[in-house]
């Protein structure tokens, strides 16, 4: 499941995309909470929902908005309007006020339209259609130097927003920024001045949980794709930020778009995972129907081209035990972004687990999809038999949770999106991270293993999550918790959270880099689980010779790629005096949040989903000059 995300990340986040702190007492909300949301999120460590200490840094109308429509829209149903707005506002913190700071922040004329015949240098969720995640010096417009040390430049804050969770796309000097929780817009920002300033905004239907990819379409259009929970992609003029169109992608209720949608010639291609891991352990589910896939839209008019399913549609597998049915197979979500082979035709994608049984076989797998007509050329099988729910018991005495004989119980996604590269000898490898702490290396054309590094054992919120960077000669993979030992991994006693460097040709480990606990000075609610949440969860960042990654706990690094020698940090866990004047702070790093444009490096610091500090805040860093 995609930690986090964005994914099962995200459902169990979204609710916990909410908030919680209210007194004790007499709250009317206080009732309806003991009686139908306290057995989940008091017992957070199994059900993964977010604690009412989480949840109290959350806006009341995300609640209530989850609630209605959102990913908690099936316990919701269980509720009034009248209990929805209690519980709501029981548990929620009130809606911030916003100014009227994207007007004071509107380019004046000159730098008021996109430069689009500018070189695009993130064009998606890995920046390019390989997901290399990979930038030289000029493209970032810094030097060797500048990384060593960096001063903060400025910040903005967005108002009512918990999780920074999607990543701009990049064309010349200005950025496209997705934020799904800030009334469901899109900003373009030129970044060219000392101060950025504000091309324009979109608003979209839906908020986004995708970040943003460009391209250019076959009529010339330059446009943008943001895929959202409902399920939909928005394709939105890069120019002036109008809609061109909106389209579903859904292969059937449920879906949502978590991955970035990729451009792919005449088409968009779009990751498709399913919330249904968030609430199928409750008795009264029926469990489990639902399955991720992957929707090939046209580019310029949105129809659709092929849908690829991961497994057929469940049927009737036995009774529950208690005169129900349980329906299988289920599951298979795709969480990450594809990788593109244009040459060979090929789009490459993850899975997630099984939700009910039979585990299908492209559960916990890698897959090849003909980029032409959708049909699956190879999919390759990392884990079996990982029937996974949020909230289950592993003795099987709840109806729709399978019992330890017949599950794994896992939950070993592959969260981050497969990466295409050619080592130093010239062999074309797909490489992959999973939530088991396992990096692999595979065969792009039949999908055979060349090789395996165990770098952890992972756990529903631990192993590799977002994604994997890579160079010519090595594949850096982050770990967020190592995990527990299991027989069929072998890992060393020397793996810890942190970053790790593993040779492209064999994957043996040339040097790692280890997180501690640094709790400091920062405001304690800001990263509240500090000392055990220190990993490397979010996507790194390949810049030059270096490489940057952030923590789970608000530290941001800055590695030499060769050595793993750490060269310059920064806790972005902090209160920020915001250039737009909203009230700003930042806390986790994770996703996607961490790129570089026009001699700066940006970054996303707040993710309040699974225990994670939550922010609102992006920040931007430049070289330090000599006073």
């Amino acid at each position: 499941m995609r930690h986090l995300l964005t994914g099962t990340v995200l459902a169990a986040g979204l609710l916990a995309s909410q908030s919680a702190t209210a007194q004790e007492g007499s709250h009317p909300g206080e009732t309806v909470y003991q009686q139908f949301c306290a057995a989940c999120h008091d017992n957070s460590e199994l059900t993964r929902a977010p604690d009412r200490e989480t949840l109290a840094q959350f806006p009341a109308s995300r609640i209530e908005e989850s609630l209605v429509s959102g990913v908690m829209q099936a316990q919701g149903m269980a509720l009034s309007d009248k209990q929805k707005a209690e519980v709501s506002a029981y548990l929620g913190i009130a809606d911030v006020t916003e100014s009227d700071w994207t007007t004071a922040m509107a380019c004046p004329a000159e730098r008021a339209t996109p430069d689009l015949d500018a070189a695009a240098t993130v064009t998606g969720f890995g920046f390019d259609q390989s997901n290399t995640r990979n930038l030289t010096y000029e493209q970032a417009g810094l030097s060797a130097e500048d990384m060593g040390e960096l001063d903060y430049a400025w910040s903005i804050g967005f108002p009512n927003v918990v999780s920074m969770r999607s990543q701009a796309a990049v064309v010349g000097n200005t950025m496209f920024l997705p934020v799904g929780e800030s009334g469901a817009r899109m900003f373009a920002f030129d970044v060219s001045g000392e101060e950025p300033c504000i091309q324009w905004v979109h608003e979209a239907e839906a908020g986004a949980r995708s970040s943003a990819a460009y391209g250019v379409l076959p009529d010339g259009t330059k446009a943008l794709a943001v895929g959202d929970r409902e399920g939909f992609v928005s394709l939105i003029n890069a120019m002036d930020g109008e809609l061109i169109w909106r389209k579903s992608a859904a292969i059937m209720e449920g879906s949502a778009v978590t991955g970035t949608p990729v451009f792919a010639g005449d088409r968009i291609v779009v990751p498709l995972s399913q919330f249904e891991i968030t609430v199928a352990a409750q008795p009264d589910h029926l469990c489990c129907t639902t399955h991720g896939g992957v929707t090939a839209l046209d580019a310029v008019t949105g129809d659709q081209i092929w849908q690829m399913h991961t497994m057929p549609d469940a049927e009737p597998v036995r009774d529950r035990g208690d005169g129900q049915m349980l329906w299988g197979p289920s599951g298979a979500p795709i969480w990450n972004s594809p990788s593109v082979d244009l040459e060979r035709g090929l789009v490459f994608v993850g899975t997630g687990e099984a939700t009910s049984p039979p585990a299908h076989e492209n559960t916990d797998a890698l897959i090849a999809i003909d980029l032409e007509d959708g049909s699956i050329r190879w999919s390759y099988q990392a884990t079996e038999n990982d029937i996974y729910l949020m909230g289950c018991r592993q003795d099987g005495s709840t109806p729709n949770c399978v019992s330890k004989e017949e599950s794994v119980h896992r939950d070993v996604d592959f969260g981050a999106s497969t990466v295409l590269v050619t080592t130093p000898s010239g062999r074309d490898l797909l490489l992959a991270g999973q939530k088991s702490g396992t990096v692999w290396a595979l065969d792009p054309d039949t999908g055979e293993v060349v090789w395996r590094r165990d770098i952890g054992t992972g756990s529903p919120l631990g192993g590799i999550h977002w994604a994997i960077a890579v160079d010519d000669t090595h594949v850096f993979a982050p770990i967020s918790l190592p995990g527990r030992s299991l027989p069929d991994q072998v890992v060393g006693d020397d793996i810890k959270p942190g970053l790790y460097a593993l040779n492209l040709e064999n994957g043996e480990i040339d040097w790692a880099f280890h997180t501690e606990p640094l709790c400091g000075a920062e405001p304690a609610e800001l990263t509240p689980r500090c000392k055990f949440m220190f990993g490397l969860s979010g996507a790194p960042t390949v810049i030059g010779d270096h490489i940057v990654a952030g923590g789970l706990d608000g530290w941001l690094y800055v590695l030499d790629k060769s050595t793993g020698e750490l060269v310059w940090k920064y806790q972005t866990a902090r209160e920020y005096d915001a250039l737009n004047g909203e009230a700003a702070s930042g806390a986790a790093i994770d996703n996607a949040s961490i790129i570089a444009v026009n001699g700066q490096l940006f970054v996303n610091s707040g993710y309040g989903l699974f225990g994670a500090g939550a922010g609102n805040v992006m920040v931007a860093f430049k070289p330090k000059t000599e006073e």
